[in-house]
């Protein structure tokens, strides 16, 4: 075990840098400009049963400290990630990468994990319980214990890998969301996912984004995700991959000092391509700044 390395899940990861799902891609056009095998994994995609073709345009909107996204989950469908994606990936990613899936029913969440959990290149499904609940009136499975529950029993009544919920902070309590995730079997938590945000162009006095609203991230959510993290890292008994804002080594640590076992990496990707890369390699000298020996050792250490 390296100086950087973590344990997640039962997995061990060269460091804790993962790029977040929706930044990264599949993968392999990141692999042109790096070698991705500087990761620690990364999580590829939001992959849904079927095909999608997302939201209309435009799907982005520049903020102060951050932007907004309303892609809309467009993506090929698992058959088409499965048959065409994965197998572009093995060749250039040689490490058990993150399958993140979305659905707008149980039964969607289900099947899509089933599928990919057969996959030997996926090491981890990261279900993604923002998404609409299309059974409970639009309101995402996420913003409910009860929901996400179901959520997550269902997906692991079908699976054999590790399951990570990845949570909603567009709520009140997220400790009790947490909680109920872990009593219904998820071996981890990831968070925060995107905030809800919208900009309006005073020319055309309209909103920017074609969907009005959309997902906000970037270095403003940052101080959330750290309070997020901290929470549930404190009120559960598994794994927490922390995620929101993140863009420089010192930002790791103190997520992981928060109570993070990993580190997820978004907007910054979209801003610089080799932003994941570059944190990794200044993590050595920012710990040996502030005396950190091993990373795995300040998880969880801010009490």
């Amino acid at each position: 075990m390296g100086r950087l390395s973590v344990n997640l899940c039962g997995i061990e990861l060269d460091n804790p840098i993962i790029p977040a799902s929706g930044t990264f891609g599949f993968g392999y056009e990141f692999a042109e400009l790096y070698d991705i095998n500087e990761l620690g994994t990364f999580s590829f995609k939001g992959t849904t049963k079927g095909p999608r073709f997302g939201n209309p345009t435009p799907r982005i909107a520049e903020c102060t400290a951050g932007m907004i996204n309303a892609v809309g989950l467009q993506n090929p469908g698992v058959d088409k990630v499965i048959a065409e994606e994965l197998p572009k990936l093995k060749k250039c990613f040689h490490k058990p990468v993150m399958a993140n899936v979305s659905g707008f029913a149980i039964e969607d969440y289900a099947y899509t994990c089933e599928r990919l959990d057969k996959e030997e290149q996926v090491g981890w499904l990261e279900v993604n319980v923002s998404c609409p609940n299309v059974h409970g009136g639009g309101m995402s499975f996420g913003t409910s214990p009860e929901a996400a529950a179901q959520v997550t029993a269902a997906v692991k009544k079908v699976t054999t890998k590790p399951v990570i919920i990845k949570l909603s902070p567009n709520v009140t309590d997220i400790v009790s969301i947490a909680k109920a995730c872990e009593d219904a079997g998820a071996d981890g938590i990831s968070l925060i996912n995107t905030m809800l945000g919208m900009r309006i162009d005073l020319r055309t006095k309209k909103p920017v984004i074609a969907n009005k609203m959309g997902g906000f991230s970037g270095p403003a959510i940052f101080p959330v995700a750290v309070r997020m993290v901290y929470q549930v890292a404190n009120a559960v008994n598994i794994p927490v991959i922390g995620m929101g804002g993140v863009s420089t080594a010192e930002d790791v640590m103190e997520l992981m000092l928060a109570g993070a076992t990993a580190v997820e990496v978004g907007a910054a990707n979209l801003v610089n391509p080799y932003a994941s890369r570059d944190i990794i390699r200044a993590l050595p000298e920012a710990m040996d700044k502030y005396g950190i020996e091993n990373l795995s050792d300040i998880i969880g250490q801010a009490k």
